[in-house]
């Protein structure tokens, strides 16, 4: 009898078990979600994020807050996350910095990139672009990347570039090309983006690798000259404009890949039903017409992946710019 009861026991807790992922993923959410957002409101991370919040808010019938917390260069809203409970309720708009710069830039981490959190999807894909003060590259002949980096060469230390500041995309962009082509050009740090394309439009730097949605006003306006976009495929925003990988192939830049990317992460640990739901509901956020049409307005590109290849892609930019930042120097403390 004793066995029998036993083996009964067993059949049950094992059924309970198998039923238990289904049971979560069916129950979760039951209360409202806070979307940690680690930098200023108002750029392209955080408009993305609250049209996720309200696409996610009317397909699972609770409250996703957008919470935004900057600091630390997007350390701080990461940490808060990081250090909450494995439940999905807590998740975080990461980026290229907070799980790929960072990490090396900062002496030191409150978090590790990839030991403390559950990747849930990537959402999107900024390209920067390389640009140019028209004024600046009409009087040196350059209207191509091939141009840019013959000139530099030639040239070496005369031509800068400016930067949002020491450790910043734009500024590690400038290591990289320089690195990759073997040019030699001085880095002019800014206190943000926008002081450092007025200081390119005012011709105090020669050029800049900006984010195409900020530079693309210009662009069109004949304010800044644009030679390339700095990611590994052109731009749909700009399909005509090439990328500075395919421009500088025979200058030694095949391979050249940089952009700003961000995507949803929760607390390691998080239940697997629960990443999974978190994952469906951003995949058909970022499928809808009006979402897609928004983005690209503020010239994102959406791209929802599985949980696996995010974490992949994370592993690997931290490689990648471990190697950039180290060569450039920077170091925050």
């Amino acid at each position: 009898m004793n066995l029998r009861r036993s083996l009964l026991r067993g059949i049950a807790a094992s059924l309970l078990l198998a039923a238990a992922p289904a049971a979560l993923a069916q129950a979760y959410p039951s209360k409202m979600i806070r979307f940690v957002v680690p930098y200023p409101a108002g750029g392209p991370l955080d408009a993305i994020a609250r049209m996720l919040a309200e696409k996610m808010r009317d397909a699972m019938g609770q409250q996703v807050i957008v919470d935004n917390k900057p600091g630390a260069g997007g350390n701080l809203g990461a940490d808060i996350v990081a250090k909450s409970a494995p439940d999905g309720y807590t998740i975080v708009m990461g980026a290229v910095a907070t799980h790929a710069i960072n990490p090396t830039l900062f002496a030191r981490m409150p978090y590790d990139p990839v030991r403390d959190f559950a990747p849930v999807s990537l959402v999107a894909s900024v390209p920067n672009v390389l640009v140019m003060n028209p004024d600046i590259a009409s009087r040196h002949g350059i209207a191509s990347v091939p141009d840019l980096v013959k000139y530099a060469r030639a040239h070496p230390g005369q031509l800068n570039f400016a930067s949002g500041g020491n450790g910043s995309a734009g500024h590690l962009a400038g290591e990289l090309l320089k690195s990759m082509a073997r040019v030699s050009m001085v880095h002019i740090p800014y206190a943000g983006a926008a002081p450092a394309q007025l200081g390119l439009l005012a011709g105090q730097t020669d050029l800049m690798f900006d984010n195409l949605a900020s530079a693309s006003q210009n662009i069109r306006a004949g304010k800044l000259k644009a030679l390339a976009v700095t990611t590994a495929r052109r731009a749909e925003a700009v399909p005509d404009l090439p990328t500075i990988a395919e421009a500088g192939k025979a200058e030694g830049l095949a391979g050249f890949d940089i952009n700003t990317w961000f995507g949803v992460l929760a607390p390691a640990g998080t239940p697997a039903p629960v990443v999974e739901r978190l994952n469906a509901e951003i995949r058909k956020a970022l499928q809808s017409a009006d979402v897609r049409e928004r983005m690209a307005k503020l010239g994102a590109e959406p791209s929802p992946t599985s949980p696996e290849q995010f974490a992949a892609l994370i592993q690997g930019e931290l490689k990648k710019y471990a190697a950039v930042v180290k060569a450039s120097g920077a170091k925050v403390d």
